[in-house]
Parts: C-alpha cells; structure tokens; sequence
C-alpha cells in the first residue's frame, strides 16, 4: 500500500506557479526571452527592470554590485532574480518584465555589463533604492499609511 504525504508550499513557490500559468493561459506565447551567458548559474530564474537609457546612466553609478545588463539605443536592462516585483511598485518610467520577455523587435539588446560572479543578478532592492532616487519617487515602505 503506498502512503502519500502532503508537501506544504510555500507562498513564493504559490506565487510563481500562478504567474505561469496565467502567462500560458493568455492564448500568446512570449516571442522572445533575454538569453544569459552560457556559464551562469540562475537557481532564482530571471525577470527584467528595464530602464529608459538617460535614467539607467544615473542609475548604475548608484549601484554598490551590478550584475548583467542589456542595453539598446533607447533602454537598458538588468537581470534581476524571479519575482523581484513581489511588494514593490516599481517606479515609472522603469518596466518590470517577468520572465525576462523582450519587446517585438529586430534585434535583441547587447549585453554591457558582465558581473565576475557566477550569477547575473542585480540585487533587486538597491536598483528599486536607485531607481526611486532618480525618479524622485518615495519607496513604498517610507509612504504614509491611510485609513
């Protein structure tokens, strides 16, 4: 007789389970992902914060450790872990990609920027820190409470 035990999820795990399949269940298949270099190691997936390109140069000199970054004539892209946007607005003009899915264009952005880790992020909360900075944006957990 086999004995099944329960395995508890945990809301992270929830999370992302619901954004696949509500991103499979859109009808459209994204076009195109952000590609990594070969030799890095993603154990937390990647998602995108794309920046317009005047806002990324302040941006990045703001940064204590950057990890890749895309870049095209107009904007910039760092890899940030998976569900980096969970409890965080992510101030405009900045767009947040899940799954890293590149707009329809003709030719993919170039990669800038390589950290010497083996892993390609930018830690998420200081590029929302520095992207609030330069936006002139007050980060969510500093805004007032209303009733």
């Amino acid at each position: 007789m086999a004995v099944m035990t329960a395995r508890s999820l945990s809301l992270g795990t929830l999370v992302s389970m619901e954004r696949r399949r509500s991103a499979h269940g859109r009808g459209r298949c994204p076009t195109r992902r952000l590609t990594l270099p070969k030799d890095m190691d993603v154990p937390l997936g990647w998602d995108t914060v794309s920046v317009p390109a005047p806002y990324a140069r302040r941006v990045i000199t703001r940064l204590p450790r950057i990890g890749c970054v895309y870049a095209d004539r107009d904007r910039w892209w760092w890899i940030v872990p998976s569900d980096s946007d969970v409890a965080l607005d992510w101030p405009a003009p900045a767009r947040y990609t899940t799954g890293a899915v590149l707009p329809d264009e003709d030719r993919p952005p170039g990669l800038i920027h390589r950290p010497d880790a083996a892993v390609p992020y930018t830690p998420p909360i200081p590029l929302y820190l520095a992207l609030c900075r330069v936006t002139g944006t007050t980060p969510n957990w500093s805004r007032p409470v209303t009733a």
